[in-house]
């Protein structure tokens, strides 16, 4: 008798470093056969990749439609689209969605909800419909550690235990080996506000995380044993209920080098070293002011390395691209570099075989991308889990990181020292090695694909065997 098809929903937070990870787990469990029905909003849908041709069938894009809220911009449904001051009321309008949420799931009767940390509301529909659900983390389990236990995030216990912007700038009690992933003093009153400070959806950060996984059947996290498995035994420690590895989700470039304005700059790649070309991106998330954008380019300009950067267009930039730049900045690099504004095609630009390294802002999806192809890394956090992220990838050895003034600024002598550790000078050898060496964990699309998602499934189709904590 042939196994019923299990049905999945996903439901990711309205940004894109959680939607593409969701997306890409979508596409892993639908390659064996599971019914994914993937909820965001319209606008967010049409700008997600194309599933492939052969798996269309199995993965429907719900859009349901999000509510207009006072000080969310027109047209804004994804924190891409806003200001970060403005994040506060795309979640308002994010937790509107709940009825038609719940009118989706009354008419689908799912076998499992995947979910994000941030719509807590999920708890209470699946206890009503009695479905399973799971948190599925976007973030490194060194990140969720640092954290804690759910109960430590919420009132008194929270009180105690993260007091102040302070209490985040050193390792936690229940890490019981020696951990430098910490925030910097410069970092911790900014993270202190967006973890635990108030906002206008009336929620939290830290009460949503911690309501996901306490009421949680499992929590999945995009990660692997064979890079952080001392933080991942840490949070079945703290959890108390199943944590289960997926893999990294490493995406395969398209076939093809691109086409239209991207043949020039792939010509340009081809005519390059192999490996000798930094790639530099900051994300979608980041919004760099004039200042940074300027050190970073006088940076590029005096490591004298090849580069191809690729710049989200500032709010403040005019329409000319050069407006965006110190002056005369592309006629003193001439050739040795290459500025694109706008998206690139990222994934295509990393496999090239003249790139050497990044210059990026340590997203996790980032670190993925260049990792899978055993890059060296110099990492300038500044938002976010990127930070963490950075500090976890300098105490592996595989990263240098920009240095930084006690106020939290980088001046174009750090940029350029960095590069040239990292890329080039013989105390970075070190650095370049262990790339490479990651490179085979992270580029392994079988070890990913078939005993990472392979176990996932199993575990979906056994059922929970652990009670949620509702």
């Amino acid at each position: 008798m042939a196994e019923r098809e299990l049905h999945v929903v996903m439901v990711p937070w309205l940004g894109f470093g959680h939607m593409i990870p969701f997306f890409q787990l979508s596409v892993g469990l639908a390659k064996q056969g599971i019914r994914i029905s993937f909820i965001s909003t319209p606008r967010n849908t049409s700008r997600l990749p194309k599933p492939p041709p052969n798996l269309a069938p199995l993965i429907n894009l719900v859009d349901l439609r999000l509510p207009a809220v006072a000080g969310l911009p027109e047209g804004a449904e994804a924190s891409v689209d806003v200001a970060i001051e403005e994040i506060q009321h795309l979640c308002r309008a994010y937790d509107l969605l709940h009825p038609q949420f719940k009118q989706f799931i009354a008419n689908e009767s799912p076998d499992w909800i995947i979910h994000d940390f941030a719509p807590y509301w999920i708890a209470e529909i699946a206890r009503e419909f009695r479905i399973p659900h799971i948190f599925f983390s976007v973030f490194t389990a060194a990140n969720l550690s640092f954290l804690g236990p759910p109960e430590y995030l919420v009132g008194d216990a929270q009180k105690k235990h993260r007091p102040s912007p302070e209490s985040l700038t050193f390792p936690p009690e229940w890490i019981t080996f020696p951990s430098s992933v910490t925030y910097r003093q410069y970092e911790s009153s900014d993270m202190f506000s967006i973890i635990f400070g108030q906002n206008a959806s009336h929620m939290t950060n830290a009460e949503r995380l911690s309501l996901a996984i306490r009421s949680c059947h499992a929590v999945v996290v995009r990660s692997c044993t064979e890079f952080e498995a001392d933080y991942l035994n840490i949070l079945e420690k703290i959890y108390r209920k199943p944590v289960i590895p997926v893999g990294l989700l490493p995406p395969v470039p398209p076939e093809g080098e691109g086409e239209g304005e991207w043949v020039e700059i792939f010509k340009w790649l081809d005519k390059q070293k192999p490996k000798s070309v930094v790639f530099v991106g900051f994300g979608s998330e980041v919004k760099l002011s004039r200042d940074q954008v300027c050190e970073i380019a006088h940076g590029l300009e005096l490591s004298n390395l090849p580069f191809l950067w690729a710049l989200r267009r500032p709010m403040w930039a005019l329409d000319d691209d050069d407006d965006a730049f110190p002056s005369d900045f592309r006629r003193r690099v001439g050739d040795r570099g290459v500025v694109c504004i706008g998206w690139v095609p990222q994934l295509e630009i990393l496999a090239h075989p003249s790139i050497c390294g990044s210059l990026f802002h340590s997203g996790w999806g980032s670190i993925i991308e260049t990792l899978q192809h055993g890059h060296a890394l110099v990492v300038l956090p500044l938002v976010f889990d990127q930070c963490l992220n950075a500090r976890l990838l300098v105490e592996k050895g595989l990263a240098v990181e920009v240095e930084r003034s006690e106020d939290g600024s980088f001046d174009r002598s750090g940029i350029a020292k960095a590069l040239q550790k990292a890329m080039v000078e013989e105390e970075g050898e070190g650095i370049r090695i262990r790339a490479r060496e990651a490179g085979t964990v992270f580029g392994d699309l079988r070890l990913h694909q078939e005993l990472y998602i392979g176990g996932f499934i199993q575990y979906l189709k056994k059922g929970p065997s652990f009670p949620n904590c509702d």
